[in-house]
């Protein structure tokens, strides 16, 4: 459902089934003449974790926006996300009109195109 409304918002979306997947993805992407805008980085994922993939995107030089997603809700577990290197959290269940709002700001920020590369 994610994945549909993010595309229907205009953006193009790349999944990842495990955070090294997602690490992999993201690096290649950037390497890339095409890198992602942004990514969205669920924090539960297998494998390796949310956490963990973020460390590494930011231990390898990546400094585009990385958004945390977690169905934990804390303040504690928003700190954990931004301490790790995410720029932003958003908690499940997601509000999808203000996910894509979120997005559009970062994009916006880093004066990039209308829309949005996801991973």
């Amino acid at each position: 459902p994610a994945t549909y409304s993010l595309q229907s918002a205009g953006a193009t979306v790349s999944l990842a089934s495990d955070g090294r997947q997602a690490v992999e993805i993201a690096l290649a992407a950037e390497k890339s003449a095409d890198p992602f805008d942004l990514v969205l980085m669920d924090m539960q994922m297998p494998v390796l974790d949310g956490y963990d993939a973020t460390k590494k995107l930011r231990e390898r030089g990546y400094d585009r926006p990385i958004i945390a997603i977690t169905a934990h809700a804390m303040d504690s577990d928003r700190q954990k996300c931004l301490e790790v290197g995410c720029d932003d959290y958003v908690a499940k269940p997601l509000d999808m009109r203000k996910l894509i709002q979120l997005i559009r700001r970062y994009c916006q920020r880093a004066s990039i195109a209308e829309q949005p590369q996801l991973a």
